[in-house]
């Protein structure tokens, strides 16, 4: 894999995601396996001033165009192009969100290169790239090899520590100056989503709860145990569709992407649609009454229970064991 690896730089709002140095991250450890240069693109009419943060990379390339704030996929993929033109990259990386959702597979069919999507591991090993992708919300893992390392991939996101590609220094910078066309479709306004009192995506802890809740008076419960760890509750979405939480609350692939520490699933089955909201937490904690539940296929500890039982019991355990 000797040509150069480039990852798009992803911003929202004059600020880099978190994507941005996950893909960095995991850029630089494939350069150092491989020995190929690690690049990064920044795109937009206001992209330069964030190269300095960009320190992991090897050079950071430049397309300042207006047409390129917030462009649609197809805008994005034509520039990419360019860039990827420009400096003969061999592998790009970009984020599988709701931002670059679309440019992975139009890139792929200006450069005939192949896309892997889904992206939640990468190695380099004996000259050979292999990408774990998962398919169907990560019921199943698929391990692609792409030949000679060439090709797009989709990183998904949580998939890699963000702060493995945030470097100290400031990284070349160069200017490419690239026709950018008139997207058929622009950009008007950015409207901040509610978070409503709690803000869950930015938790340690989260208490979520499922079916196994029985009750609304019963989150109560969990707010106890929340409380008393020092984090919020959150919920799937049968919860929310009883309105028993804020739809802000929600976990999955209809509501909220979390990463927290520490992560309860408590009466909670774990459907594939809330799976992918919560797989990358660095400790999952499961409780059900069903042994044969999906949830527990994941988690790093389980419990097979009643959580009407469990939680006060837990809850007065943690508080003896605080006040000691």
């Amino acid at each position: 894999m000797a040509n150069p690896i480039l990852v798009l730089a992803e911003q929202v709002r004059g600020e880099l995601a978190d994507i941005t140095f996950e893909m960095l991250g995991a850029g630089r450890a494939l350069a150092i396996a491989s020995g190929a240069p690690l690049y990064a693109a920044l795109l937009g009419s206001e992209a330069a001033p964030l190269a300095a943060k960009l320190g992991a990379a090897d050079k950071v390339f430049t397309v300042e165009h207006p047409h390129l704030d917030l462009a649609p996929a197809g805008t994005v993929a034509a520039a990419l192009k360019g860039l990827v033109d420009h400096t003969q990259a061999g592998l790009v990386l970009l984020g599988c969100t709701n931002v670059s959702l679309g440019i992975g597979s139009m890139l792929a069919a200006h450069s005939g290169l192949p896309l892997v999507n889904f992206c939640r591991a990468i190695t380099f090993q004996a000259g050979t790239l292999t990408c774990t992708s998962q398919l169907f919300g990560g019921k199943i893992l698929s391990d692609v090899k792409l030949a000679d390392g060439r090709g797009i991939v989709s990183v998904y996101p949580g998939a890699f520590p963000v702060d493995a590609g945030k470097h100290d220094g400031t990284p070349p910078v160069e200017k490419v100056d690239l026709a950018v066309e008139a997207p058929k479709a622009v950009f008007k306004r950015y409207v901040e989503p509610e978070t409503g009192d709690v803000d869950i995506t930015k938790q340690d802890v989260l208490v979520g709860v499922g079916r196994g809740i029985q009750t609304q008076d019963n989150v109560q419960l969990a707010e106890d145990l929340a409380q008393i760890l020092g984090g919020a509750v959150c919920a799937s979405r049968p919860v929310i569709d009883q309105g028993w939480l804020p739809l802000s609350r929600q976990v999955g692939k209809s509501g909220m992407t979390v990463k927290p520490r520490v992560y309860l699933a408590l009466g909670i089955s774990g459907a594939p649609e809330h799976w992918e909201g919560m797989q990358n937490a660095q400790c999952i904690i499961a409780v059900n009454t069903d042994p044969k539940a999906p949830i527990f296929d994941g988690a790093h500890y389980g419990v097979v229970g009643d959580v009407l039982e469990l939680l006060p019991v837990l809850t007065e355990k943690i508080k003896a064991r605080k006040a000691t």
